[in-house]
């Protein structure tokens, strides 16, 4: 299999106004593909839209929307239908997280964080996974976590929708093998984002903080080899981590997790 080429293709970026999806939109635009910003916040989409535009020469389409939102994932597939812009890469980033003990956070956050990070996930992978696969150009990527490989106290349910995404995108890049689609996980630790003045709560950083562009350059990295992985952890401590955590009881994995994020 050639490696990967960007040149001629589009991709669409969920939470693309900050962070990790800001990121993904520089680096994909930087090497030549057409990219859909997604996210709530307009205004920056719009200004990151303009500057990849003439930074790089290609199309930034930003395209404010909703994705905790049911129906989201076929609406954004219909909308890009109408314009005449067939997709190559999906990339699945917008998600959020919360900290504290489960019975004390608010109901409909907890909702939210499920229609976002699985629903809207599960959602848009099946609207546009037949695109894909049909195209075979490019590659479908869902940011997971290193939250995903253990119980997660005091991030319960961030935990349970990450192991979620990770198991989901392995099991579909086995039912791709043999196809030219590239699907990916990528498990990032803590990063350098937005992420956790959302989440509200210091306590969640576990380990060395990456930069959003560590994680997208790993993300690259993976997906550029002749053979693309299921699923990559980006960082090696904190692929060492997650490693112990897979090979310990999980008592064990259980009780150091919940140490160290206070729980």
């Amino acid at each position: 299999m050639p490696t990967m080429s960007y040149q001629g293709t589009t991709a669409v970026i969920t939470g693309a106004s900050s962070g990790l999806g800001e990121e993904f939109a520089r680096q994909w635009a930087e090497r030549g593909a057409d990219v859909v910003l997604v996210a709530r916040r307009l205004d920056r989409l719009e200004t990151l839209a303009a500057e990849l535009e003439r930074r790089h020469s290609v199309s930034a389409t930003p395209i404010a929307m909703d994705l905790a939102e049911p129906g989201a994932g076929v609406a954004l597939r219909e909308e890009l239908a109408a314009r005449g812009r067939s997709v190559q890469t999906l990339i699945n980033n917008a998600g959020f997280g919360s900290h504290g003990a489960f019975a004390e956070q608010d109901p409909e956050q907890i909702a939210r964080m499920i229609r976002l990070n699985v629903g809207a996930v599960t959602e848009l992978t099946r609207a546009f996974l037949p695109q894909l696969a049909a195209d075979g150009r490019g590659a479908l990527v869902n940011v997971a976590s290193t939250a995903a490989y253990q119980p997660t106290p005091a991030m319960a349910v961030y935990g349970a929708t990450k192991a979620f995404v990770l198991s989901l995108t392995e099991a579909l890049a086995h039912e791709s093998r043999g196809g030219a689609l590239r699907v990916l996980a990528v498990s990032p630790g803590p990063v350098a984002t937005e992420f956790f003045d959302v989440v509200g709560s210091r306590k969640a950083i576990v380990g060395r903080m990456a930069t959003a562009a560590d994680v997208v350059a790993a993300t690259r990295s993976a997906l550029e080899g002749r053979r693309t992985p299921s699923s990559v952890i980006a960082g090696l401590g904190n692929r060492i981590s997650a490693t112990a955590a897979r090979l310990a009881p999980r008592r064990i994995a259980l009780a150091a997790a919940g140490r160290a994020l206070g729980a």
